[in-house]
């Protein structure tokens, strides 16, 4: 065979135990090696892939083993930020969806938040978003803010289907719904990895929104995050209307 035909070949193997590789083994050309190793790799590759896909749905299936049925995933995005709000995201995904490499969106690429963004819209049973302001943040603290606006999403998502079970990351909302929270379940509930792309993406098109209304400031270079360029901007210009007045790094600058 020749290396074209090979790697025609190697491209229909699916196991490594198939016989043909077992076969191709024993041809000591280097073109014919390199192919082989290549298919190992693609094949250790998506094999971990396919387990920590896995990994990522056993809350959902443990939930739906006891009985639940309709099985919502719960995050925010923006605490950290000086400014703009804080966004959540609720959704409930059908038991079979294929999402295979989700994980908490801080992980991905913005190319691949919006590539998941999209199929989750496309196959979700329901999506809702929230968020709390600036201004509610400087009200009751970015941690009460962040429940709030995990609620306001929530809402959204009761408007559309009855929910039986929440997964949420982190925290435990004032909510009379059985619920689990989960220490980094960005990376562990593919329902909360779905909710972390949304909110993420949605903040971070309404901080590139706010960039062109104060291009002074470079968000969409930095989402509001306080980095240098933000931090040489505040000390220049001050805080904007969107700045959240009870950060420290803000509010040392507020004078």
């Amino acid at each position: 065979m020749t290396i074209s035909e090979i790697k025609e070949l190697l491209a229909v193997i699916s196991m490594p135990d198939d016989e043909r590789l077992s076969a191709l083994r024993t041809d000591q050309r280097i073109g014919v090696q390199k192919l082989i190793q290549q298919w190992e790799k693609a094949y250790e590759r998506q094999r971990k892939e396919h387990q920590e896909y896995e990994a990522m749905q056993s809350f959902e299936n443990e939930a739906r083993s006891s009985g639940y049925q309709v099985i919502a995933g719960i995050d925010e995005v923006g605490r950290g930020p000086l400014c703009g709000p804080v966004t959540a995201a609720c959704v409930v995904l059908p038991s079979l969806i294929s999402l295979k490499g989700l994980t908490d969106s801080k992980k991905l690429s913005e190319k691949k938040r919006k590539e998941y963004a999209q199929l989750i819209e496309q196959q979700a049973i329901a999506i809702g978003k929230g968020e709390a302001t600036p201004q509610e943040i400087d009200r009751i603290n970015i941690y009460e803010a962040s429940k709030l606006a995990m609620m306001r999403a929530l809402e959204e998502v009761r408007d559309q289907c009855t929910v039986d079970f929440l997964l949420v990351d982190a925290m435990t909302l004032p909510v009379d719904l059985p619920q689990e929270h989960l220490i980094k379940g960005d990376a562990r509930s593919i329902s909360i990895a779905a909710a972390s792309v949304i909110a993420k993406v949605t903040r971070d098109e309404l901080m590139k929104e706010f960039d062109e209304m104060y291009p002074e400031y470079g968000f969409k270079s930095h989402m509001g995050y306080g980095t240098k360029e933000h931090l040489r901007a505040l000390d220049t210009y001050g805080p904007s209307k969107i700045h959240r007045m009870s950060f420290s790094p803000v509010r040392e600058r507020a004078d």
